[in-house]
């Protein structure tokens, strides 16, 4: 059984790439210490593959959460603090899993990568 994890991440907020990639690895590292540690260490002995996935704006991203959660997957909502970029805060990106690829692609497999 192969693992991953996927990022999606808001493109109507044309994100800096720095900024992108500080908020796809909040999203991560948030995900994963909420999944089960025997998820975790399958993922971990295959090399932790990571994908990014573009969702068009909040409501698109909100709707593939709600849809992985109803398929039993862990997520991580990121909303991001106004410290530097932002001025308010705000929902930048969702991570999905780890968990097995065929359970996160049922839910993914629309989108495409960043």
């Amino acid at each position: 059984m192969s693992f991953k994890q996927v990022i999606l991440v808001r493109m109507d907020l044309k994100m800096p790439k720095g900024k992108l990639a500080v908020q796809v690895a909040h999203a991560s590292v948030e995900a994963v210490i909420g999944s089960s540690k025997e998820k975790v260490h399958e993922w971990y002995q295959e090399g932790m593959k990571k994908v990014t996935l573009k969702v068009a704006d909040l409501k698109e991203l909100q709707k593939f959460q709600r849809e992985a959660q109803a398929q039993g997957l862990k997520t991580a909502i990121i909303t991001d603090g106004a410290h530097t970029f932002f001025d308010k805060p705000t929902v930048t990106c969702a991570a999905i899993g780890p968990d097995t690829e065929e359970k996160i692609d049922r839910v993914t497999a629309s989108l495409k990568m960043l």
